[in-house]
């Protein structure tokens, strides 16, 4: 069986696989969250709305192992099989003192890293086990492959621990630079399996930095959504920003090229970033537009606070003129200077 799979079409489906369980996830949140936290002040019985999106939230690894297990054509047993033992590695589940806890979406690059290993077990196995697949597969993915994944999370969760110290340096520039390198790196990183919350998180980015990376993040969802709006249903598009870019993962490993005008677009919106102050903590930091988390933290924290001013400039920089570049930059490369074709864009979802 794993003879007729070709090593792209495996990495394709272990990455596309992981881009429509972090949508899935994500999705939820990015529409209501900020909606019932400002509702659960007046309606205390709508915060059990929001302890179902934290529980979405901390479910990614389940998800993007059931949906790579689909992808690979793989039976619900194996299917089911390969998302519990991603989810027991994204680390997002806490035992302690005898008690299970779960917290935050978990580590995604060790859910690739457990779901690869996973999905060529099962494909090495599958032909072999005929009836007897519910009786190995089960206790074999989540007691070895799942737990190996475990043993190997903190090692793997050092690489977000290294970028953050690359991120760090760059906040010691000039701000202006600072502003514009910021939103080109956090553009790429929300493209990764490298969770962006995380990054801003590890080295507290606030003020200036949140708010330049938050504006990188709109540059990469509005950037991707639209210059493949063309190819790609228009309600894959819309979730590109309003859940995660990260789902446009398969497009950068696929073809790198297709950062270059969302990289373009991220620098002038890290330049207005630094004209217009924008603000940010390190919790908003990695959202972007997403649950509007983004622009409501600016709002909230530039000076005046919800005047009519503070309102339009995060109105311009958050959407306006993402939305706008975007419009330009997909011009520019796809018929001045024609380095990306809009099939380049088109996501197997």
């Amino acid at each position: 069986m794993i003879k007729e799979i070709d090593p792209k079409t495996f990495v394709m489906n272990i990455l596309n696989g992981v881009a429509t369980g972090v949508v899935v996830v994500l999705i939820p949140g990015a529409l209501l969250s900020e909606l019932f936290k400002a509702l659960v002040g007046v309606l205390p019985q709508l915060t059990v709305v929001l302890n179902a999106l934290n529980m979405s939230n901390s479910l990614m690894g389940v998800v993007c192992g059931i949906s790579i297990g689909m992808r690979f054509g793989f039976t619900p047993i194996e299917s089911f099989s390969l998302g519990l033992a991603t989810h027991l590695a994204s680390g997002s589940v806490i035992f302690k003192n005898g008690s299970m806890v779960m917290n935050g979406t978990g580590d995604i690059i060790n859910m690739i890293v457990t779901a690869t290993v996973g999905a060529l077990v099962i494909l090495l196995l599958k032909d072999k086990l005929k009836s007897f697949s519910l009786l190995v597969i089960p206790p074999l993915l989540l007691a070895v492959i799942g737990v190996g994944g475990l043993l190997l999370y903190p090692y793997v969760s050092q690489i977000t621990a290294w970028i953050g110290i690359g991120v760090k340096h760059l906040t010691a520039l000039q701000p202006g630079l600072m502003s514009i390198l910021l939103a080109e790196v956090f553009a790429l990183l929300i493209l990764s399996p490298i969770t962006t919350v995380g990054i801003a998180l590890a080295v507290s980015l606030s003020g200036l930095g949140s708010g330049a990376a938050n504006l990188g993040i709109c540059a990469a969802g509005f950037g991707y959504a639209i210059m493949g709006w063309n190819v790609n249903p228009h309600g894959t598009s819309l979730a590109m920003f309003m859940g995660s870019p990260k789902m446009a993962l398969p497009l950068v490993v696929r073809n790198f090229k297709t950062f270059i005008p969302i990289a373009a677009d991220a620098s002038v919106l890290g330049l207005l970033a630094y004209i217009f102050n924008i603000q940010g903590t390190p919790m908003s930091a990695g959202f972007g537009i997403s649950g509007l988390v983004g622009p409501l933290n600016h709002i909230n924290l530039a000076s005046g606070g919800w005047n009519i001013i503070n309102v339009i400039v995060a109105l311009m920089v958050f959407i306006v003129a993402p939305i706008g570049l975007a419009f330009l930059f997909k011009y520019l490369f796809t018929k001045v200077f024609p380095l990306v074709q809009e099939n380049d864009y088109q996501l197997e979802m």
